[in-house]
């Protein structure tokens, strides 16, 4: 006798397939797939199916006098290990849906892998896959039921003579972070590598041996490449070339300096700027970015060979792993249940004071990340584990080669206005030096120093002949055309005009020979007109200065003195005179 739909149920019929939900017509007879979908449920996380439903959703219905012979056909097969292995005890219920009649099969999860005629299917968003033949798919599967670790693997050939002493040595050290008193201080480096279970018994040798956790902490890089040769991190910037990269970094090596090198990697391209909590100023980028690198290196799966990246672009930065999922889809904050993935990796990165307990990872980066720009992560779960950041305009904004442009305004010192990460209080410090002195080149201090010395008088862009070669006529008249050619300016106008112009249509448009544009180039390179980012064949033009003609309104006749200012126009430092 059947049943009226439950409010669940008619909820489930009107939000369509997912992961989890699966429509089959099967009118007068049950189709073949249906017990795919059995098995890929029973894989993954468990299913409901509706036998009697269109794929859009619509009601189409089972024959009334066909329905007992489905029910006993379906009970049989999924019952019989010649078609479902290992057999599952599934009963269909039926339902009466607007006068039709339904059936309604609720697949739990298996605690063992299930094939379908020999076949392990599994679920990948509405579809039901094959994976049979995809090794990797296969073991990442036997790891979730098993509940097992891939990095727990021992390697019996290897022990303490092939590891890095002086890693973990640096790791005793770190763990002050974590206890000024931390145990590992007073252990010896084997008693240290022992306590993070990182050599274990190997259960089927009987042999001790390290892990591959261990391995990856500790071990030299061909140690590392010998035992896991897909493993790689691979860190990109993209913002001027976005088919390609403008820079890129990949690496190869060992946890500990693998996080150094991403650090180092993500700081040198995004900028950081002046945050409070509460009254303690603090560093929002640095503080996502410890999260979401030290998740990208402990929390993936190595059996994978999906290679896990950082990348930067304009407005937002994001990472990818490999990753033996426990559900599918955006994680919320206030509802997301943390799952351990390496434990003995997790452990060594939380003793060192490079990530915390787990689940904090996640509440750190929407709170900083709220800092930082504003918006907040975005945090997907699946077989690819994905963390998207947004980035505002500041973030990624870089600063070109000072020029010198007239302005009009005040004079004050810019100290804490522009960030070029050249300390850690966001301070351009000495953009004036005592002596009065301005240099468009930045030291690495911050400074700007030299180029109008204490009496107003210029400074290094005097030629042998006594002419003015620079950016400032004898008039004290900014004049950026003083020393262009005509070519030099048809050049410039090429490169505004299509910043990705290609060398040899250079030559064309301008009637020059290959020796003369790289001579043009040099040149213009060095006077800080343009630049170029990225390779020699994907890269791409920016032309820094305007070449029109610029002069004070100041009459040139009279007395007058100058001082100069520092701000950000725009991602570019400008040295402008005031008159």
């Amino acid at each position: 006798m059947s049943q009226t739909l439950s409010p669940e149920l008619q909820e489930m019929l009107r939000g369509g397939e997912t992961r989890t939900v699966e429509f089959k017509k099967s009118g007068t007879e049950i189709t073949k797939d249906v017990y795919e979908t059995v098995c890929a449920f029973s894989n993954r996380d468990g299913g409901h199916i509706f036998l009697g439903v269109k794929d859009n959703g619509e009601i189409h219905g089972i024959q009334e006098e066909k329905v007992d012979r489905i029910v006993k056909d379906f009970v049989n097969a999924v019952n019989n290990e010649s078609k479902i292995s290992p057999p599952l005890y599934l009963s269909p219920i039926e339902y009466d849906a607007n006068g039709k009649r339904i059936l309604y099969i609720r697949v739990p999860v298996s605690p063992d892998v299930c094939r379908c005629n020999g076949r392990i299917f599994d679920r990948i968003h509405e579809a039901d896959i094959d994976i049979t033949r995809h090794s990797d798919d296969v073991y990442r599967l036997y790891a979730r039921k098993r509940n097992s670790y891939f990095v727990n693997r021992v390697f019996p050939a290897f022990g303490m003579d092939d590891l890095r002493e002086d890693l973990i040595e640096r790791a005793k050290k770190m763990s002050r972070y974590r206890d000024n008193n931390h145990p590992w201080l007073s252990m010896t480096n084997e008693q240290v590598v022992r306590s993070a279970g990182l050599i274990v018994m190997d259960s089927d040798s009987g042999r001790e041996g390290l892990t591959l956790a261990g391995i990856l902490m500790f071990g030299t890089d061909q140690l590392i490449m010998s035992v896991l040769p897909q493993h790689k991190t691979d860190a990109i910037f993209r913002i001027c070339n976005t088919d390609r990269y403008d820079d890129r970094d990949v690496v190869t090596t060992n946890l500990i300096e693998s996080y150094d090198r991403l650090m180092e990697f993500s700081k040198k391209h995004l900028n950081d700027t002046f945050n409070l909590d509460g009254i303690q100023s603090v560093s929002a980028r640095n503080h996502i970015l410890r999260e979401i690198v030290s998740n990208l290196l402990m929390h993936r799966d190595f059996s994978s060979g999906f290679v896990s990246k950082l990348v930067i672009e304009k407005d937002r930065i994001y990472t990818e792993n490999p990753n033996l999922s426990h559900g599918q889809g955006t994680l919320n904050l206030d509802t997301f249940e943390p799952f351990a993935k390496n434990p003995p990796i997790s452990k060594v990165f939380r003793e060192i004071g490079l990530a915390d307990e787990l689940g904090s990872g996640m509440r750190n980066t929407y709170k900083y990340t709220k800092m930082y720009s504003g918006g907040e992560p975005v945090f997907f779960e699946g077989d690819v584990f994905r963390i998207t950041i947004p980035l505002s305009e500041v973030a990624t904004a870089t600063v070109g080669p000072a020029r010198i442009v007239p302005a009009n305004g005040n004079t004050k010192k810019t100290d804490g206005i522009i960030n070029e990460g050249t300390n850690p209080n966001e301070e351009i410090n000495g953009d004036i030096n005592p002596n009065g002195e301005i240099n468009e080149d930045i030291n690495p201090n911050g400074e700007i120093n030299g180029d109008i010395n204490p009496n107003g008088e210029i400074n290094g862009d005097i030629n042998p002949n006594g002419e003015i070669n620079g950016d400032i006529n004898p008039n004290g008249e900014i004049n950026e055309e003083a020393t262009l050619s005509q070519t030099d300016k048809q050049l410039i106008e090429l490169i505004r005009n299509n910043p990705d112009i290609k060398r040899s249509d250079m030559i064309s448009a301008l009637e020059i020979g290959k020796s003369t544009l790289d001579r043009l180039l040099k040149k213009l390179k060095n006077k800080g007109v343009i630049e170029h980012s990225g390779s020699n064949k994907t890269g791409c033009w920016r032309v820094l200065v305007r070449t029109e003609t610029q002069t004070s309104n100041r009459p040139s006749d009279k007395p007058h003195s100058s001082r100069m200012l520092v701000y950000l126009n725009n991602g570019i430092i400008e040295t402008r005179r005031q008159f």
